[in-house]
């Protein structure tokens, strides 16, 4: 038996022997992760959620761009590594350490972020 196929029925029978969908997993703190990039993806598009909200909250809120552009960096990335150290409490070294796992898909939600931030903040007049 290959590693990769005992890790599958590791993963398998600590799920319940039952194979559990992403969504599952995102919201279960037990959940083990067969794929690395099963992880990664969820990070990816948990990344971009973060982004599409607070740019609609700083498109909305008038504050300066360096403080908005800070505070985005510091929520992102402190959610994100909070998510997979202290909710799912992933090995980090087995997807590349604490730095790949925090950078995974930030340069995109930053530009989504962005994005949505200056629609919002060009839609809505300030007096």
């Amino acid at each position: 038996m290959t590693n990769g196929s005992k890790r599958k029925e590791e993963v398998n029978l600590a799920n319940g022997g039952v194979k559990q969908s992403t969504w599952v997993k995102v919201f279960n703190s037990t959940a083990l992760w067969e794929e690395k990039g099963e992880f990664l993806d969820v990070i990816y598009w948990i990344r971009q959620i973060i982004a599409v909200i607070l740019g609609v909250i700083w498109g909305v809120a008038p504050l300066k761009v360096f403080l908005e552009v800070a505070i985005f960096c510091v929520i992102n990335a402190g959610v994100l590594y909070m998510y997979f150290s202290s909710f799912q409490q992933v090995d980090e070294d087995e997807y590349g350490g604490m730095w790949e796992l925090t950078k995974e898909g930030f340069m995109t939600s930053f530009a989504l972020f962005q994005v949505v931030w200056i629609i919002f903040d060009t839609a809505l007049p300030y007096d």
